[in-house]
């Protein structure tokens, strides 16, 4: 989170500490100066991949080849001046943190709204203004990265303090990133991707001696500085009182610049006139309203001091009781062989969600582009709740007896106010024989054991039967269609456009460069198929996840959204479909692809219908061509009409009804049964 009004504060406030640097010069010099270390800076990922995503196109469910390309380019920027990146990625959220992260889902969900009420009302994508992330851009970087051959780090911890950490300890030439703490730990120079100019390698360097100096403090009054102004230990609800004083007593002149300036250099004139020592901080925990906890502050100190360093306000043994509090926590896993391996794979981004399981049995799932409002498509969180319940049945090795634990689940759902986690209880997958071991997934060899990875993830998505004939299928394909036979019985209302949508994607994405896809233009934009292409990507993640928990029978580079996925050509191909258009148009007269097509159209339908599901045709032609049909346009004239140039101003318009949650989640068993540590979520009927 950082200090809030801090980088702000360094910009307007403290501009002699915001230095342009130019980032080769840096390198070269740091050649010369330490010419057995190459180079390297440290990335916090997560505070950079809204700057890396640069397609124009965003909304309807990620531009992944042109994102790729993007991030090649920067990579290559970097490699050309002969510099390393190291890129960290959060594993986890802390506990600490679990409010901040609610407010963020909490305020998301607001501007995806507004987001779908623009959509809805313009038939086109919005401004760069109201730009969301596409749904799990984040988790999918990590493994862009990789496939780049990045070192890709996923964290075990709050990924700020590792990437502080590292930059320390590997003499990095800096951080690069967009987060105030990094202006509070002690570690090396901090440059900001906001400021980043690609192609030159110049950027904005924070200096915190600068900093130090204007508030007339030194490096180590800067933690219990960040404490006071509230972080993600110490609430800033508990300091207002706090703030009033020092305001009071400040000999500093107000700036005109704003009220949390004047807070800032206040409490830093404050912490300048009382003595460097433990006692002094103890002092203060007795002053502030910190309720029941008056370790508050003492903790806050330390979450600052990297390994090795020393504080004057925190004796050294509470620092080191603290690191060690934090390394004793007992796993829900006690197969050491097992946890270990999951471990690694969690830090080289290999597996997905399994160690945060198998840890301490708990998983969040950030926001998706989703239109709450569209009440015939259930959230992605409970259209792939059963896949998960069989994943946690393999992790957790339900099967064996005994009380199996329940999952903790913290996903953004419409009418979920996430004030509690909803428990979740693992399920076992039908798979002949029982389900294997996580040893035999992970750690056996041989034919037998490759059948039995590969059936058993098939059994999360309840499609064990059809494994022959999608083992014929190219990986990705076969990935592909596992999703999409599992959607298409989840969620009764898709329909027969929506299927020949899916594969005429996956059948001609195949072929498509970054920059074709890059040049597809489209008239407009819809928003069901923008809520059905986030839906897909947050389901390539649910095979990621089922993937790791089954010993990878696929790479996971097979299961990857721009080895299937494009949203732009989605869209085109949702729209065409809807309209009625041929096969033929479908697949953009490519003969090749018309047996592929028909062929996985028929095993998609042959699966549903032995779940007694029959896919319907249920054309959606977009109410604007009935518009303008009605006002007399022929159906080819609606269809070629772009809103683009028939754009009217056109005012914001708040929604007249509320959030609620959907039917099937109001109807998901144990629901406000007031278990007193989440919602409880039994097996569902088999």
């Amino acid at each position: 989170m950082g200090v809030r009004g801090l980088q702000g504060f360094v910009a307007r406030v403290c501009s002699h500490a915001c230095q342009t640097v130019d980032l080769r010069q840096m390198a070269e010099k740091h050649r010369i100066d330490h010419p057995d270390c190459p180079p390297v800076i440290v990335v916090d990922a997560m505070s950079c991949v809204r700057h890396w995503y640069t397609p124009e196109s965003w909304v309807c469910g990620g531009q992944w080849r042109e994102y790729l390309a993007a991030l090649e380019d920067f990579i290559n920027a970097f490699t050309a001046a002969g510099i390393k990146l190291v890129f960290y990625f959060d594993g986890v959220v802390e506990e600490k943190k679990r409010d901040e992260w609610i407010k963020r889902r909490m305020k998301n969900t607001e501007e995806i709204a507004r987001l779908f009420q623009f959509i809805k009302t313009n038939r086109i994508q919005p401004g760069r203004e109201m730009f969301v992330l596409p749904s799990a851009l984040p988790t999918f970087t990590r493994y862009a990265l990789k496939s780049l051959g990045q070192k890709t780090v996923c964290t075990l911890q709050e990924a700020d303090f590792e990437v502080a950490a590292y930059g320390l300890q590997h003499k990095c030439i800096g951080i690069l990133g967009q987060d105030s703490d990094y202006l509070i730990y002690d570690t090396c120079p901090y440059f900001s991707i906001e400021n980043l100019h690609l192609d030159r390698l110049v950027t904005v360097m924070y200096s915190r001696e600068v900093l130090c100096r204007v508030l007339g403090i030194s490096l180590a009054h800067l933690p219990l500085f960040a404490c006071l102004l509230g972080n993600d230990i110490v609430p800033e609800s508990m300091l207002e009182g706090f703030w009033n004083k020092c305001l009071t007593k400040s000999s500093h002149r107000s700036c005109s610049y704003s009220r949390r300036a004047d807070i800032l250099m206040s409490v830093a004139d404050y912490i300048s006139k009382i003595p460097c020592s433990y006692s002094s901080l103890k002092k203060l925990e007795e002053i502030l309203p910190l309720g029941s906890d008056k370790t508050l502050l003492c903790r806050g100190v330390s979450s600052y001091l990297l390994p090795g360093q020393k504080s004057p306000w925190v004796p050294y043994n509470e620092t080191i009781c603290q690191m060690l509090s934090l390394q004793q926590q007992s796993p829900l896993c006690q197969d050491k062989e097992i946890f270990q391996l999951a471990k690694e794979q969690h830090i080289q981004s290999e597996n997905y969600s399994i160690f945060n399981i198998l840890s301490h049995g708990e998983i969040d799932c950030s926001n998706s582009l989703e239109d709450d409002f569209d009440r015939e498509i259930p959230g992605q969180a409970l259209i792939y709740r059963p896949a998960r319940q069989h994943i946690y049945s393999i992790l957790l090795e339900s099967g064996k007896g005994g009380t199996c634990p329940l999952v903790k689940e913290w996903f953004v759902c419409s009418g979920n106010p996430l004030k509690q986690p909803d428990l979740i209880q693992p399920v076992q997958p039908s798979v002949t024989g029982g389900t294997p071991s996580l040893k035999t997934l992970w750690l056996a060899k041989g034919p037998d054991v490759e059948k039995q990875r590969y059936s058993t993830f098939l059994a999360c998505f309840h499609l064990q039967d059809e494994m022959e004939e999608l083992q014929a299928l190219e990986a990705p394909v076969a990935g592909f269609c596992c999703l999409l036979a599992y959607l298409m019985t989840e969620v009764s209302s898709l329909s027969l456009e929506d299927l020949n949508a899916f594969l005429a994607l996956v059948l001609c994405l195949k072929g498509k460069s970054a920059a074709q896809l890059k040049g597809l233009q489209l008239a407009q934009v819809d928003s069901r198929a923008v809520h059905l292409g986030a839906v897909l990507v947050r389901g390539l993640t649910t095979l990621l996840m089922a993937n790791s928990a089954c010993g990878f029978p696929f790479r996971m580079d097979d299961l990857m959204p721009w080895a299937v996925f494009d949203g732009k050509l989605f869209q085109e191909k949702y729209q065409k479909a809807h309209q009625g258009c041929s096969m033929e148009e479908l697949l953009e007269g490519n003969e090749s692809l018309y047996t592929p097509f028909q062929n996985l159209k028929s095993l998609i339908c042959k699966i549903c219908m032995a779940k007694n599901r029959t896919i319907q045709s249920r054309p959606r032609r977009n109410q604007l061509i009935e518009v303008l049909i009605a006002l007399g346009y022929s159906e080819e004239e609606a269809r070629n009409f772009n809103p683009r140039l028939h754009q009217p101003h056109r005012s914001h318009v708040v929604s007249p009804y509320h959030n609620q949650m959907r039917e099937r989640h109001l109807q998901s068993p144990g629901r406000g049964s007031g278990h007193p540590h989440g919602r409880r979520y039994h097996n569902p009927p088999q």
